[in-house]
């Protein structure tokens, strides 16, 4: 039985005994009380004692230890953390503030590190969340950091709160001597495309972080051998308009960058690559169908959905020596322009598809010319042969002929058995049908045509043949244009789904765009890139090369030499390469060079949001470090703060300490009992009451 927390009952006889003795000692002290007893609150006062005597109190003595503290060191090692000194700094304050803490009862230290980086930019508070789960006597949380955090909330979040509610007090330890100042570069605007020969405006802006905006400042230019070029002369905190030139085809990559801020931390952000896509204007088509067939729909189809191509497409349903009762103004809804198409607007035309067409006397021998002269110059001409390339008039008997990669003999049997069109070996690696899905609903193999022409004399690649080994599909390089010829005119029989049908789509997509000389489909071209630091060389080449070497320039100027092996794709080469530490402002772009052949390379910015402000400074987190009651500190001025556990309702920092709050919650290990009274005052008190009580009776 107990009373108190702190006071236990232990009596010296039976509970029952004790509690008839207290009854006895009641009733007689009321018959004196009614009797008039003299001496009565004395002696009554002497068998209370003797009454706790005998219930014999004890006291409970607890050896009582503090609760235990967890203290979370946040450690920043993120990109920016690499600039100058931080990350030593932080690294020193680490194994101080992990020494102090050995010298304080209960106190113990978890690191944390934050890598931040991959797009998200650097996330501490995040890291404090998950960590907190994990630690049921959180008592304060450091943060070594250069100050650049990109999820600090409004508030103090949960996990900085004790279970009552009470704030944990946050640390900021800054791995510098003071706030410190950067220039950076933003692109506010680029197109992402740009049409070949017109020029893509930028707008830029110049920012200068920690210092007055208004300074003057150049916009300068990287050039690949070491130069730099100025491109605008403006002021900090004002945009400014660039115009760059697109001459080609594909990636343009350009670097700019600001002249350096005096005193700026980093350089890094005071260059930015511009990637730009030079496209084609609008890409014009000319289809003329001969004899009516469904391969012509098949084209009109592809060709009308793509949104960047204008078709101009004719269909010639008799020719010009059919005679029959039609009146004129019914052969046709308008006059078939010749001379306008192939004589005065050949060259607008990107891309000129002849499908099933049988001259007939239809175009001049002058017409003809232009188009052969036309591929010559750089036109791309697709020939989709069908039955009429074996009879008198088809194209092999004009100056077209000369430009054709292949001839059908005349009068020669047409294949009309099914079967099934495959790559060759040259297609497997060429870029028009290597990419090719051999599988699909089709199954294993594509669906079978039924009509093909057999070719002699040929002079291009040949790509697709029939199992017997039969050309089905020819590319060739005319002068600077190309011919691609189909010597079969039932490709349509993919787009209904024949036995599965096949990749009619892709493979026309592809084919018409080699004929436009769209860069990916280049079969002899260079393409390059870094990844994990490393330059990533790819050549590309139908044509076995023995020894092949790209010169590599540095954006500094210098040459190297790198040896490009064969890979397990046939037709390619790979060479890797890596990059070695350049300064700052010394660029970013390297330059390539293979057999003719140039292309660019250039690290992609990984966390441009690590980047943005490459300072060191309290002003991102300053109001949650005043909320939560700790302190700010910068570790560069030579001295990490002294770790001290602090009373509930003091300030928990100061000039060179920073505080943990003292936990007031204890722990009772083991109980220790001793009387509550002395025995020897008991007796005292107990006989002085007796005296008494003789004393007053006597008077």
């Amino acid at each position: 039985m107990s009373l108190l927390p702190s006071l236990i009952w232990a009596p010296l006889i039976p509970s029952w005994l004790l509690i008839a003795l207290s009854i006895l000692a009641m009733a007689i002290g009321l018959y004196g009380a009614i009797r008039r007893v003299r001496g009565l609150i004395f002696r009554a006062a002497a068998a209370l004692l003797a009454l706790l005597w005998l219930a014999n109190p004890q006291k409970i003595h607890s050896q009582l230890k503090t609760q235990p503290q967890d203290v979370l060191l946040v450690t920043d090692i993120s990109p920016s953390m690499a600039i100058g000194t931080r990350q030593k700094l932080v690294q020193n304050a680490v194994t101080q503030l992990t020494a102090q803490a050995h010298h304080l009862p209960g106190v113990t230290i978890h690191t944390l590190d934050v890598a931040g980086g991959e797009g998200q930019g650097t996330r501490l508070f995040e890291a404090i969340d998950r960590a907190s789960l994990s630690l049921s006597n959180l008592a304060s949380v450091f943060l070594l950091t250069d100050g650049m955090d990109h999820d600090a909330p409004p508030q103090l979040p949960s996990s900085l709160k004790t279970s009552s509610g009470q704030l944990l007090p946050l640390h900021l330890l800054l791995a510098a001597k003071g706030e410190e100042t950067d220039r950076r570069l933003r692109v506010l605007s680029a197109p992402p495309y740009v049409i070949i020969g017109q020029a893509a405006h930028i707008r830029v802006q110049v920012d200068d972080l920690g210092t007055t905006p208004g300074q003057p400042v150049d916009i300068m230019e990287h050039h690949n051998n070491g130069q730099a070029l100025l491109l605008a002369h403006t002021v900090s905190g004002k945009p400014v308009d660039l115009t760059i030139p697109v001459t080609h085809a594909g990636q343009t990559l350009k670097e700019i960058f600001a002249t350096p801020l005096a005193g700026e931390i980093s350089l890094r952000n005071n260059s930015t690559i511009i990637h730009l896509q030079g496209v084609r204007d609008r890409l014009r088509v000319l289809l003329v169908s001969g004899i009516p067939n469904q391969g012509a729909r098949v084209w009109r189809t592809l060709l009308k959905a793509d949104p960047s191509v204008d078709l101009v497409h004719f269909t010639i349903l008799r020719s010009p020596d059919t005679e029959d009762d039609t009146p004129l103004s019914d052969l046709a809804l308008i006059p078939f322009p010749t001379h306008e198409l192939f004589a005065q607007k050949i060259d607008s035309f990107d891309l000129i598809i002849l499908d099933g067409f049988r001259n007939q006397n239809i175009l001049p021998e002058a017409y003809l010319e232009n188009i052969a002269h036309y591929v010559r110059k750089g036109g791309g001409l697709l020939v989709v042969g069908g039955p009429e390339m074996t009879q008198e008039g088809s194209l092999q008997n004009t100056a077209v002929r000369n430009i054709l990669p292949a001839r059908v003999p005349y009068h020669s049997t047409i294949i009309t058995r099914a079967f099934s069109p495959q790559r060759t070996i040259l297609g497997l690696s060429h870029p028009v049908t290597s990419a090719l899905p051999q599988t699909g609903p089709w199954g294993q193999v594509w669906g079978p045509w039924y009509r093909a022409l057999p070719a002699d004399q040929i002079q291009g690649e040949t790509l697709l043949s029939t199992p017997s080994g039969s050309p089905l599909l020819i590319l060739s390089h005319r002068g600077q244009g190309r011919v691609a010829m189909l010597l079969s005119d039932q490709i349509w029989l993919w787009s209904r789904g024949e036995k599965g049908g096949g990749p009619q789509a892709e493979l026309l997509r592809r084919l018409s765009h080699w004929l436009m000389k769209e860069p990916e489909l280049e079969e002899n071209r260079l393409d390059t890139h870094i990844e994990n630091n490393q330059l990533v060389v790819e050549r590309y080449s139908l044509e076995t090369l023995q020894n092949a070497q790209a010169t590599i320039t540095s954006p500094t100027g210098q040459r190297s030499h790198l040896t490009l092996a064969p890979s397990s794709q046939k037709g390619l080469l790979i060479g890797r390469m890596t990059l070695p530490a350049l300064e700052e402002h010394a660029g970013r772009i390297w330059s390539i060079h293979q057999n003719g052949l140039n292309s660019f390379a250039a690290a992609q910015e990984h966390d441009p949001l690590e980047n943005q402000d490459l300072r060191s400074t309290a002003t991102r987190l300053a109001s949650l470090i005043r909320q939560s009651g700790g302190g700010i500190f910068w570790l560069g001025s030579g001295s990490v703060p002294q770790i001290r556990q602090v009373p509930a309702g003091l300030s928990l920092h100061g000039e060179g300490w920073a505080g943990l709050p003292l936990q007031q919650t204890r722990v009772v290990l083991h109980n220790q009992t001793a009387p509550f009274l002395s025995g020897w005052l008991l007796l005292t008190l107990i006989l002085a009451g007796l005296a008494l009580g003789w004393w007053r009776e006597g008077r």
